[in-house]
């Protein structure tokens, strides 16, 4: 009943930005955390940024500096604002929400940055 859907993905060249939105939709009372994983080819899937309802945040130490995430709580939207892209971030990035103890995936948006 509850659905993550991933938009904002693209091919761009690096050094330039993205941004990515998940928007939840369903049946939602509140969504403790969300994040943004991602998973490149012949990788495993990997956490890059995470917020809590409160607005606490925590990156992979490649996304600091060059990646925010952030979060609007009355649209049940998570972003991830990406600069300075490398082509080392080329993956399927994921959106993750816990929802009332329950763990939601979206299906991926791709983003591909060529040199």
């Amino acid at each position: 009943q509850v659905q993550l859907v991933e938009s904002g993905g693209g091919l761009v060249q690096a050094g330039e930005s993205l941004r990515l939105s998940c928007a939840a939709s369903g049946s939602i009372f509140s969504i403790n955390v969300m994040g943004w994983y991602r998973q490149a080819p012949g990788k495993q899937r990997e956490l890059v940024a995470s917020i809590t309802r409160g607005g606490s945040t925590d990156y992979r130490d490649s996304a600091k500096s060059r990646f925010t995430i952030s979060r609007d709580n009355a649209k049940n939207t998570v972003y991830l604002q990406m600069n300075s892209l490398k082509p080392e971030d080329t993956a399927v990035y994921y959106c993750n929400a816990w929802i009332y103890n329950m763990n939601y995936w979206g299906k991926g948006t791709r983003v591909t940055v060529s040199s």
